[in-house]
């Protein structure tokens, strides 16, 4: 059922659609070196061979996770060969070496290069060759097009001309084959294989759910896990529980590390609940040793509790950006002296030269509080935390204003 004409792959409008890139190489025949950027099962590889029987140049193909550079120079340096096509699927499983090694054919165009990849280029594909080829980025299938290749494949002859399915089978295909043209057909295949066993020739809800296995495309160290760990802090710190905890379930399912999902709740709690609601970080230190001490299946119980509240909680980032303050303070002062009344007078001698002297205890004075100067000279008036306007922090800033109001104008007032 492999589409052998750019008019019978579905989906990718953007690129094969009027006017789209690769719509154009396919018209004109003109290829240029490209890397076909997308999930499993999209059109990747397919694409790739239509463009190269269209140019009219020999063409050869490899996957780089079987393929040797050796087997690739033997067949790209045939005798009298101007001009060649390399297909290189998984091109992102060569090495740093193995692919530098294509440069120089890439560069002076005697090899057209159209690699495929499942991994983001960026981080796949070294510099120098990267520059040299145009990324597409393919897209999941939607339903619809699902839907087209379902019909497709029971009225083809090359298909499975003779077999029906069921409206409520055929949605449940596409939802189980989650935008995979390659799981959609093999789903079906045996899903048709387990009806015929049984003399029937309509797939029915049951025949699919024997056939599929629904899985979490997940990969730890690549995009999947970056992408999901992301829409994860982003929907806590947007406060939408549901969308939080949806992104939790979906990485314990796949197999994340519960620690690593506990370690970034941490930072979370810090950075964007911060002071607005202090007890933040306590909930997800402990839902940390929570996970390490009882692990899993029940160690999601806790993830979920610290999950729900950091989403629940108000939010305020005003330590992250006291900190971010903080630092560039010090980068442009990083030598200013302590003020002598703020130095620990260690020795007799280090007292002799003034150190401490002049320092007053906060505890000897009303409230608990004295007005003092604690920053080098010429920083008095550096405005570092500004307290937001949110749970906790609006009882913080009270505080402040009440002490330094008259001082520090980010507090209040002052000068």
């Amino acid at each position: 059922m492999r589409p052998s004409t750019l008019d019978e792959v579905v989906g990718q409008e953007h690129l094969i659609g009027e006017g789209g890139p690769i719509r154009k190489m396919y018209e004109t025949g003109n290829l240029s070196s490209i890397i076909l950027w997308g999930p499993p099962g999209v059109g990747k590889t397919t694409i790739a061979r239509i463009l190269a029987k269209k140019s009219g140049l020999p063409f050869v193909e490899f996957s780089a996770v079987d393929a040797t550079l050796k087997d690739i120079r033997k067949a790209i340096s045939g005798g009298d060969l101007l001009r060649i096509v390399l297909i290189l699927d998984e091109i992102h499983r060569f090495n740093r070496s193995q692919q530098s090694a294509l440069l120089r054919e890439v560069e002076e165009g005697r090899v057209i290069l159209i690699g495929a990849t499942t991994e983001n280029p960026s981080f796949e594909v070294i510099a120098p060759l990267l520059s040299r080829m145009v990324v597409y980025r393919l897209e999941p299938l939607a339903g619809e097009h699902l839907s087209e290749l379902v019909d497709r494949a029971l009225s083809d002859r090359r298909g499975l001309p003779g077999f029906r399915i069921t409206r409520d089978a055929k949605d449940f295909l596409i939802d189980v084959s989650g935008g995979d043209a390659r799981v959609l057909y093999n789903t079906l295949e045996m899903a048709a294989r387990m009806a015929e066993s049984e003399g029937r020739k309509t797939i029915d809800v049951q025949d699919i759910e024997r056939a599929s296995m629904k899985y979490v495309r997940y990969d730890k160290d690549r995009d999947a896990h970056y992408d999901t760990i992301s829409a994860f802090i982003k929907s806590i710190r947007g406060s939408d529980p549901d969308a939080a905890m949806y992104y939790l379930a979906r990485m314990l399912k796949a197999g994340e590390d519960p620690l690593y999902i506990a370690r970034r709740l941490i930072i979370h709690a810090a950075e964007d609940v911060g002071l607005a609601d202090p007890f933040a970080l306590v909930i997800a230190v402990a839902a940390f040793q929570a996970v390490e001490r009882v692990g899993l299946p029940e160690g999601a119980i806790p993830l979920a509790e610290a999950t729900i509240y950091l989403a629940s909680a108000p939010k305020s980032n005003s330590a992250y950006v006291a900190l971010k303050r903080a630092y560039r303070l010090v980068e442009e002062n990083p030598n200013v002296p302590i003020p002598m009344h703020l130095r620990n007078p260690a020795t007799r001698l280090m007292e002799r030269f003034g150190y401490g002297k002049g320092y007053r205890y906060p505890h000897d004075y009303p409230g608990h509080f004295v007005l003092e100067n604690y920053l080098p000279e010429g920083l008095e008036n550096a405005e570092i935390y500004e307290p937001g306007e949110q749970g906790h922090e609006i009882h913080i800033k009270r505080r402040l204003r009440k002490w330094w109001g008259r001082f520090k104008k980010h507090y209040g007032g002052g000068k």
